[in-house]
C-alpha cells in the first residue's frame, strides 16, 4: 500500500473514531441511562453476597472473597459485553442513522470501517466501566490488597483483541438476517454469559456446556483475572492465558473481516442493506 493510501485509510479510521464520538454525545442522555443500568447491575450483584452474609449463609471472610469473585465477574462483564454489543451492532448503526449505503459504498476498506469503530467501543467501554468500578469499590470497600492490578490489567488488554473478532462475527447476523439479526446478536450475548463463568465456576455446568465455554475466550480472561485479583497470581502465571488470548484475536479478527466481507457482498447483491424489517 502506498503512502497515500495509507494516509487516507488513517484518515478514514480517525474519521469513524469521531462519528462514533459525536453519536454518543447526541445520545448523551440514553447514554447516562445505560451507565446507571450498568452500575445497578454490578451494585445488585455485590449486595447479593452482602445478603448471604445476612443470612448466615457464609461468614465474612467468606464473603469478601465470594463477594470480590462476584464483582469481579460482574464488572468484567459489563466491560465484555459493551464492547462486544457496540462492535455487534455496527449495522444496525448504520440502519439507524440512515448511512449504510453511503457508508459501505465508501472508497475505504472494511477493515479500516470495523476496527476503528471496534478501537472507539474499546476506549468507550474502558471509560464507562473504570467508572462504574470507582463507584463500586467505593460502596462495598473492596480490598485488593492481595490483588495483582498489573497481571490483571495485562490480561484485560489481551481479552481486547478476540472480543473485538467475537463483535465483528456476531455483527454480521444484521447483514444475514435484517429482521431478526439484531435480537440473534443479544441472544447469543446470553448464551456467553451462561456458558464463560461469569458468575460462578465453568466446572458447574452440565459438560456439553463446559465444552462450549472452553473455546469462549471470555472463559479464559474472568479466570486469569480473577486468579490475579483474588490468589495475587502475577504476570508470569497468568502468561499462558494471555498468549492464548492474542492467539484466538489473531485467529477471530482475519476469519472474522473475511465473513463480513462474504455477507456485504452477499446483501449488496440480494438488495437487503438497507432494509430494516
Amino acid at each position: 500500500m502506498s503512502t497515500a493510501a495509507l494516509r487516507h485509510e488513517a484518515g478514514a479510521f480517525v474519521g469513524f473514531l469521531e462519528r462514533q464520538k459525536n453519536i454518543y454525545r447526541r445520545f448523551w442522555a440514553w447514554e447516562a441511562v445505560w451507565f446507571v443500568y450498568s452500575l445497578v447491575s454490578v451494585m445488585s450483584i455485590g449486595y447479593l453476597a452482602s445478603g448471604l452474609e445476612a443470612n448466615g449463609v457464609a461468614g465474612s471472610t467468606g464473603l469478601r472473597a465470594t463477594q470480590l469473585y462476584l464483582l469481579a465477574g460482574s464488572m468484567l462483564w459489563s466491560y465484555l459485553s459493551l464492547v462486544f454489543m457496540e462492535v455487534a451492532y455496527i449495522v444496525a448503526w448504520e440502519r439507524w442513522e440512515g448511512t449504510i449505503e453511503y457508508t459501505f459504498m465508501a472508497p475505504v476498506r472494511r477493515a479500516t470501517h470495523l476496527l476503528g469503530i471496534c478501537v472507539f467501543a474499546v476506549l468507550y467501554g474502558m471509560a464507562r466501566t473504570a467508572a462504574v468500578v470507582l463507584v463500586a469499590l467505593l460502596v462495598f470497600h473492596v480490598d485488593l490488597s492481595h490483588a495483582d492490578l498489573v497481571a490483571a490489567a495485562a490480561v484485560l488488554a489481551a481479552a481486547t483483541v478476540p472480543l473485538i473478532g467475537m463483535g465483528i462475527l456476531i455483527a454480521i447476523l444484521p447483514l444475514l438476517a435484517p429482521e431478526k439479526g439484531e435480537q440473534m446478536s443479544t441472544a447469543l450475548q446470553g448464551l456467553f454469559l451462561l456458558v464463560s463463568g461469569v458468575y460462578y465456576p465453568v466446572t458447574v455446568l452440565p459438560l456439553p456446556l463446559q465444552a462450549m465455554g472452553a473455546v469462549s475466550p471470555l472463559t479464559y480472561t474472568l479466570s486469569a483475572i480473577r486468579d490475579a485479583l483474588l490468589h495475587r497470581a502475577h504476570l508470569g502465571a497468568v502468561l499462558p492465558a494471555i498468549g492464548l488470548l492474542v492467539l484466538m484475536g489473531a485467529l477471530l479478527i482475519p476469519v472474522a473481516l473475511w465473513l463480513f466481507g462474504l455477507a456485504e457482498r452477499r446483501a449488496k447483491r440480494l438488495g437487503t442493506l438497507k432494509r430494516s424489517g
